[in-house]
């Protein structure tokens, strides 16, 4: 039988170091991080006991009827040690439906971890979501590069990367989240009348919090930024968390050049490189020109699943 345990404060050392030792958890999961927009979600995170040892767990919010596996991540299902198992699984499942069936929830929205996160193989939860019927009502294409399989960039990135070549840019790892972040922001509200799902203070503590997976890159021409990239650090993956570039970036390549020197310099050992997603619209539509942007280096699709159980 499983044990289902509600988190509560008491639990965030072992919930910590359970992260630490699995095969599909990443920074993002840790409490310290997610616990930076607490005021924004209604935890109900849970943990799954066997023979009263931590087997997993699911990180996890209240919303109406339904729970979210969570709302305030980009991905995020149940977290496994190596010794998980299908059978096992679905035997967590069985517990984890009559937990919050019992307390009355109707719907479980199930955010699938992306298969390049993991460290070791971990899918027994997609196995046990059809065993459940449940019904895949998203999903969103993201743009990966195999580092140990590089794909060739196109002749015009090439012809970006020369051109940047020729002005004076210093490219560099910066701590000056405040000033890229506004760039962030006057670029989405340009583009796409959005707004950064963080504020310039909250990746700035985030950053402090996390310092070797959280990283800021600069292209500055003089001492003003013209593009940047907010790099994710996980085991497996490099993911670009925020691109952002300004008109002067755009006219001298200064993106192409970062994401070169990124690809090439910094995280070159990755496993994979992370552009993220280019849909919209609950994954029903696909923006062309971004994705075809981030293909040009050479990345190819993964796919990101979102499930809903019926309870």
């Amino acid at each position: 039988m499983v044990e289902v345990i509600k988190y509560s404060a008491e639990h965030k050392a072992a919930w910590d170091a359970f992260v630490d030792a699995s095969k599909n958890g990443t920074f993002m999961f840790r409490r310290d991080y997610m616990e930076y927009h607490a005021d924004r979600f209604r935890d109900h995170s849970l943990l799954f006991y066997k023979k009263d040892k931590l087997i997993g767990f699911l990180p996890s919010n209240e919303t109406g009827e339904e729970i979210h596996s969570h709302g305030g991540l980009s991905y995020g299902g149940i977290i496994s040690g190596e010794k998980m198992t299908a059978a096992v699984m679905l035997d967590v499942f069985e517990a984890m439906r009559l937990y919050f069936k019992q307390l009355g929830f109707q719907r479980l929205k199930y955010k699938v971890i992306p298969s390049i996160y993991h460290q070791i193989p971990a899918e027994e939860d997609l196995y046990a979501l059809f065993r459940s019927e449940a019904i895949l009502y998203r999903r969103d294409v993201s743009s990966v590069i195999d580092m140990q399989s590089q794909l060739l960039y196109t002749m015009l990135r090439n012809r970006m990367i020369k051109q940047a070549q020729r002005f004076s840019l210093d490219i560099r790892r910066s701590e000056n989240y405040a000033s890229f972040m506004e760039l962030e922001r006057q670029l989405l509200q340009e583009k796409y009348n959005t707004q950064p799902t963080h504020t310039a203070e909250e990746i700035t503590s985030l950053a402090s919090f996390f310092p070797s997976n959280i990283k800021l890159y600069t292209v500055c021409e003089a001492t003003e930024i013209i593009a940047g990239i907010v790099v994710y650090e996980a085991a497996t993956v490099a993911h670009c968390q925020y691109i952002s570039t300004t008109a002067r970036g755009r006219e001298v390549g200064a993106l192409d050049v970062l994401v070169d020197h990124l690809l090439t310099r910094e995280y070159a050992h990755k496993k994979y490189f992370s552009f993220g997603i280019s849909t919209e619209q609950q994954g029903r539509y696909l923006n062309k020109n971004l994705i075809q942007n981030k293909e040009s280096f050479g990345a190819r699709a993964i796919v990101h699943d979102f499930y809903e159980l019926k309870l």
